[in-house]
Protein backbone atom coordinates (compact mmCIF):
# COMPACT_ATOMS: atom_id res chain seq x y z
CA UNK A 1 0.00 0.00 0.00
CA UNK A 2 1.40 3.42 -0.95
CA UNK A 3 1.73 6.38 1.36
CA UNK A 4 -0.54 9.39 1.00
CA UNK A 5 1.43 12.50 0.18
CA UNK A 6 0.52 16.07 0.85
CA UNK A 7 1.99 18.48 -1.67
CA UNK A 8 3.22 21.79 -0.37
CA UNK A 9 3.75 24.80 -2.57
CA UNK A 10 5.73 27.95 -1.98
CA UNK A 11 4.07 31.24 -1.16
CA UNK A 12 5.36 32.76 -4.41
CA UNK A 13 3.91 29.87 -6.47
CA UNK A 14 0.58 30.25 -4.65
CA UNK A 15 0.43 34.00 -5.33
CA UNK A 16 1.34 33.45 -9.00
CA UNK A 17 -1.40 30.81 -9.30
CA UNK A 18 -3.99 33.16 -7.84
CA UNK A 19 -3.36 35.57 -10.72
CA UNK A 20 -4.62 32.94 -13.20
CA UNK A 21 -8.31 32.66 -14.10
CA UNK A 22 -10.32 30.03 -12.29
CA UNK A 23 -11.07 29.10 -8.69
CA UNK A 24 -9.67 31.12 -5.80
CA UNK A 25 -7.72 29.34 -3.10
CA UNK A 26 -6.75 29.98 0.50
CA UNK A 27 -3.22 29.16 1.62
CA UNK A 28 -2.00 27.95 5.01
CA UNK A 29 1.66 27.02 5.56
CA UNK A 30 2.16 25.55 2.10
CA UNK A 31 -1.24 23.87 1.77
CA UNK A 32 -3.82 25.19 -0.69
CA UNK A 33 -7.59 24.95 -0.22
CA UNK A 34 -10.00 25.63 -3.10
CA UNK A 35 -12.95 27.89 -2.35
CA UNK A 36 -16.26 26.50 -3.48
CA UNK A 37 -19.34 28.40 -4.56
CA UNK A 38 -21.49 30.08 -1.93
CA UNK A 39 -25.22 29.71 -1.34
CA UNK A 40 -27.70 32.46 -2.22
CA UNK A 41 -28.18 33.19 1.49
CA UNK A 42 -24.41 33.51 1.98
CA UNK A 43 -24.07 35.89 -0.96
CA UNK A 44 -27.05 37.99 0.11
CA UNK A 45 -25.83 38.34 3.71
CA UNK A 46 -22.27 39.22 2.70
CA UNK A 47 -23.60 41.65 0.08
CA UNK A 48 -25.89 43.36 2.61
CA UNK A 49 -23.03 43.84 5.08
CA UNK A 50 -20.68 45.08 2.36
CA UNK A 51 -23.26 47.59 1.05
CA UNK A 52 -23.91 49.15 4.47
CA UNK A 53 -20.22 49.38 5.38
CA UNK A 54 -19.22 50.75 1.96
CA UNK A 55 -21.88 53.46 2.10
CA UNK A 56 -20.84 54.37 5.65
CA UNK A 57 -17.15 54.65 4.70
CA UNK A 58 -17.73 56.86 1.66
CA UNK A 59 -15.54 59.96 1.98
CA UNK A 60 -13.25 58.39 4.62
CA UNK A 61 -9.71 57.05 4.17
CA UNK A 62 -10.98 53.49 4.75
CA UNK A 63 -11.89 50.92 2.08
CA UNK A 64 -13.95 47.72 2.08
CA UNK A 65 -14.04 44.67 -0.19
CA UNK A 66 -16.30 41.63 -0.47
CA UNK A 67 -14.78 38.18 -1.05
CA UNK A 68 -12.23 39.14 -3.69
CA UNK A 69 -9.26 40.51 -1.73
CA UNK A 70 -7.04 38.25 0.34
CA UNK A 71 -5.78 38.98 3.84
CA UNK A 72 -2.18 37.96 4.50
CA UNK A 73 -1.48 36.73 8.03
CA UNK A 74 2.30 36.58 7.81
CA UNK A 75 2.86 35.11 11.29
CA UNK A 76 0.62 32.14 10.38
CA UNK A 77 1.92 31.72 6.83
CA UNK A 78 -1.67 32.16 5.61
CA UNK A 79 -3.77 33.96 3.02
CA UNK A 80 -7.56 34.04 3.46
CA UNK A 81 -10.45 35.52 1.46
CA UNK A 82 -12.81 37.02 4.05
CA UNK A 83 -16.41 37.62 3.04
CA UNK A 84 -16.04 41.32 3.92
CA UNK A 85 -12.87 43.13 4.96
CA UNK A 86 -12.12 46.74 5.89
CA UNK A 87 -8.76 48.46 6.06
CA UNK A 88 -7.91 52.01 7.04
CA UNK A 89 -4.17 51.40 6.87
CA UNK A 90 -1.95 53.63 4.76
CA UNK A 91 0.24 50.55 4.34
CA UNK A 92 -2.62 48.75 2.55
CA UNK A 93 -3.85 51.75 0.57
CA UNK A 94 -0.56 53.27 -0.61
CA UNK A 95 0.17 53.35 -4.34
CA UNK A 96 2.95 50.80 -3.89
CA UNK A 97 0.91 48.43 -1.67
CA UNK A 98 0.22 44.89 -2.93
CA UNK A 99 -2.70 44.97 -5.37
CA UNK A 100 -4.32 41.65 -4.42
CA UNK A 101 -4.03 41.37 -0.67
CA UNK A 102 -4.14 43.34 2.56
CA UNK A 103 -1.64 43.21 5.40
CA UNK A 104 -3.42 45.33 8.02
CA UNK A 105 -7.22 44.83 8.05
CA UNK A 106 -9.23 46.56 10.77
CA UNK A 107 -12.46 44.55 10.45
CA UNK A 108 -12.96 41.02 9.09
CA UNK A 109 -16.41 39.52 8.55
CA UNK A 110 -16.96 35.82 7.84
CA UNK A 111 -20.37 34.35 6.95
CA UNK A 112 -20.46 30.70 7.93
CA UNK A 113 -22.51 27.56 7.42
CA UNK A 114 -22.59 24.36 9.46
CA UNK A 115 -19.82 22.93 7.28
CA UNK A 116 -17.48 25.96 7.60
CA UNK A 117 -18.18 27.08 11.17
CA UNK A 118 -15.33 25.17 12.83
CA UNK A 119 -12.72 26.55 10.43
CA UNK A 120 -13.91 30.14 11.02
CA UNK A 121 -14.13 29.73 14.80
CA UNK A 122 -10.84 27.94 15.28
CA UNK A 123 -8.16 28.18 12.62
CA UNK A 124 -9.12 31.49 11.05
CA UNK A 125 -9.94 33.19 14.35
CA UNK A 126 -6.66 32.02 15.92
CA UNK A 127 -4.73 33.34 12.92
CA UNK A 128 -6.63 36.58 12.28
CA UNK A 129 -6.23 37.73 15.86
CA UNK A 130 -2.45 37.69 15.42
CA UNK A 131 -2.84 40.77 13.20
CA UNK A 132 -2.03 43.86 15.31
CA UNK A 133 -4.31 45.98 13.09
CA UNK A 134 -7.44 43.86 13.63
CA UNK A 135 -10.00 45.50 15.89
CA UNK A 136 -13.13 43.44 15.18
CA UNK A 137 -13.80 39.92 13.89
CA UNK A 138 -17.43 39.18 13.03
CA UNK A 139 -19.04 35.77 12.49
CA UNK A 140 -22.48 35.70 10.85
CA UNK A 141 -24.55 32.52 10.61
CA UNK A 142 -26.15 31.93 7.21
CA UNK A 143 -28.65 29.38 8.53
CA UNK A 144 -30.22 31.30 11.44
CA UNK A 145 -30.22 34.97 12.45
CA UNK A 146 -27.25 34.98 14.78
CA UNK A 147 -24.03 36.99 14.75
CA UNK A 148 -21.03 37.28 17.01
CA UNK A 149 -18.37 39.91 17.31
CA UNK A 150 -14.94 39.59 18.83
CA UNK A 151 -13.58 43.03 19.70
CA UNK A 152 -10.05 43.88 20.78
CA UNK A 153 -10.13 45.68 24.14
CA UNK A 154 -7.46 46.99 26.46
CA UNK A 155 -7.39 43.70 28.36
CA UNK A 156 -7.78 41.32 25.41
CA UNK A 157 -10.59 40.17 23.17
CA UNK A 158 -14.23 40.69 24.18
CA UNK A 159 -17.08 38.57 22.78
CA UNK A 160 -20.66 39.65 22.11
CA UNK A 161 -23.62 37.73 20.65
CA UNK A 162 -26.16 39.58 18.48
CA UNK A 163 -29.71 38.21 18.22
CA UNK A 164 -32.76 39.15 16.09
CA UNK A 165 -33.96 42.69 16.76
CA UNK A 166 -30.52 43.82 18.00
CA UNK A 167 -27.72 45.78 16.39
CA UNK A 168 -24.17 44.72 15.69
CA UNK A 169 -21.83 47.55 16.77
CA UNK A 170 -18.68 47.97 14.70
CA UNK A 171 -17.11 50.44 17.10
CA UNK A 172 -13.85 50.80 15.19
CA UNK A 173 -15.90 52.13 12.24
CA UNK A 174 -18.43 54.09 14.34
CA UNK A 175 -21.22 52.03 12.76
CA UNK A 176 -24.12 49.92 14.04
CA UNK A 177 -25.56 47.27 11.71
CA UNK A 178 -29.15 46.27 12.35
CA UNK A 179 -29.44 42.48 12.23
CA UNK A 180 -32.62 42.85 10.14
CA UNK A 181 -30.59 44.71 7.51
CA UNK A 182 -27.89 42.02 7.58
CA UNK A 183 -30.46 39.30 6.79
CA UNK A 184 -32.69 41.33 4.43
CA UNK A 185 -33.94 39.14 1.53
CA UNK A 186 -31.76 36.20 2.67
CA UNK A 187 -34.72 34.01 3.72
CA UNK A 188 -33.00 33.00 6.96
CA UNK A 189 -35.23 32.16 9.95
CA UNK A 190 -35.15 34.26 13.08
CA UNK A 191 -33.70 32.35 16.01
CA UNK A 192 -33.63 33.56 19.59
CA UNK A 193 -31.01 31.10 20.76
CA UNK A 194 -28.49 28.66 19.40
CA UNK A 195 -28.53 25.12 20.68
CA UNK A 196 -24.86 24.26 20.11
CA UNK A 197 -22.30 27.00 20.65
Amino acid sequence: MGEARVSFISESDYLAGEELPGLSHEYVQGEVFALTGASKAHGTIAGNIFAVIRAHLRGTPCRTWAADVKVHVESAGAYYYPDVVVTCSERDLAADAPKNHLEAPQVVVEVFSTSTEKVHRREKWMNYRQLPSLREYVLVDQERQWAEIFRRGEEGWLHEIILPGETLPLRSLDLCLNIDDIYEAADVPRTAEKEDC
